[in-house]
């Protein structure tokens, strides 16, 4: 608990309320980058069963939102405001503020010398990463297609892929590359003092306390009411609010939102969360706070699952009242689901906005 402050107590009504209200469900923000900015980061994953996580976050929160819209605002002409890189020590893609560059650079430079997952170059990476980079300063952006090899290498995901492919990863998990543009979601690299402004490139890494001290508000601003721990708390405890949930867990918040617990709240109509909304995201909040213990199943074996391999939380009148597991059946031009909600109305309500985003005339509930 932040020393010295008392814990705001909040009914679980209440909290729900805030949640939404702060996480910009309750009334949509603008603009894609407004949203980034919010929210510190917004995840991206390439699994399209019924949209892609990134556009599933995103289309509750930015009014007008279309399809591949965070690409759009990644990829932007002109001096780059966003550009996409993983979390330091959890492995998550994200897009976010250029400004946020100088948290991720010591965790980049740190592969470079390291053993295991995106650690440093063997020879034969060595080898080619001088082609990938000569190539690339010479001739622009290039994706892996460019470059035609039979070596097999590992993936650090326990696979073999070809050697251009694997030392691309490491180029760019190691800062050498950024991500220039995507290509049906294949990412085409160039040099990252070419991507990114001059100044971002050139800024002073922040220090390991720095980073974590970071890593803590990001947690906080993706979704506003989160589980610290003591260590976590310690660096942040000047800008944080302690909240008691139904006189029960103490859950914490940034000190500039607390006002949010006290303003208006506008209610959304039935609205299918992504996998991994912010929401949802923290199994032990998404207990506390909704009642609702969820788990992201698309990679537990089918045997095993307990909701579907696509199953998104569905929220109505203010509660999480269960989920829905869509397919998009675009050959058809359907949108095909199952649900363990008993009330057909309300998951048709939050299952046609969904169809028209995803381009499907028609919507089947199984």
């Amino acid at each position: 608990m932040a020393r010295g402050v008392v814990p705001r107590e909040v009914t679980v009504a209440e909290a729900r309320g805030f949640v939404l209200r702060a996480g910009g469900l309750a009334t949509p923000w603008v603009s894609v980058g407004e949203a980034i900015r919010h929210l510190g980061y917004v995840q991206m994953d390439p699994i399209d069963v019924c949209g892609k996580m990134h556009d599933l976050i995103l289309r509750n929160r930015v009014a007008g939102y279309r399809r591949d819209g965070l690409l759009e605002a990644l990829y932007a002409p002109g001096e780059r405001e966003f550009f996409e890189h993983y979390i330091p020590g959890r492995g998550v893609l994200v897009a976010l503020p250029v400004t946020e560059y100088r948290y991720l650079a010591r965790a980049m430079r740190a592969r470079r010398t390291r053993e295991g997952y995106g650690g440093m170059l063997d020879a034969d990476q060595r080898r080619m990463a001088r082609v990938i980079l000569r190539r690339i300063r010479d001739e622009g952006p290039l994706g892996t297609g460019a470059f035609t090899d039979a070596v097999r290498s590992e993936t650090g995901w326990g696979t073999m892929g070809s050697l251009a492919r694997t030392t691309l990863d490491k180029l760019f998990l190691h800062g050498r590359l950024m991500v220039a543009r995507r290509e049906n979601f294949r990412r085409i690299f160039d040099l990252t003092e070419r991507v990114l402004p001059r100044e971002i490139v050139a800024a002073r890494a922040a220090s390991p306390r720095e980073e974590a001290r970071w890593l803590v508000l990001e947690r906080l601003r993706q979704r506003r009411l989160a589980h610290l721990t003591s260590s976590q708390r310690e660096l942040v405890e000047k800008v944080i609010q302690p909240v008691r949930v139904g006189g029960g867990r103490v859950l914490y918040c940034l000190r500039e939102d607390a006002g949010v617990f006290d303003s208006a709240m506008t209610e959304p109509g039935p609205v299918l969360l992504a996998p991994l909304d912010p929401v949802v995201y923290d199994r032990a909040v998404a207990r506390a706070v909704w009642g609702f213990d969820y788990t992201w199943e698309v990679y537990t074996p089918a045997a095993k699952r307990v909701r579907g391999y696509y199953a998104l939380p569905l929220l109505a009148d203010g509660e999480i009242i269960g989920h829905v597991d869509p397919r998009a059946d675009r050959a058809a031009g359907e949108l095909v689901a199952s649900t363990n909600v008993a009330d057909r109305a309300v998951v048709l309500a939050a299952l046609r906005p969904l169809a028209a985003f995803l381009g499907l005339a028609k919507v089947r509930v199984g």
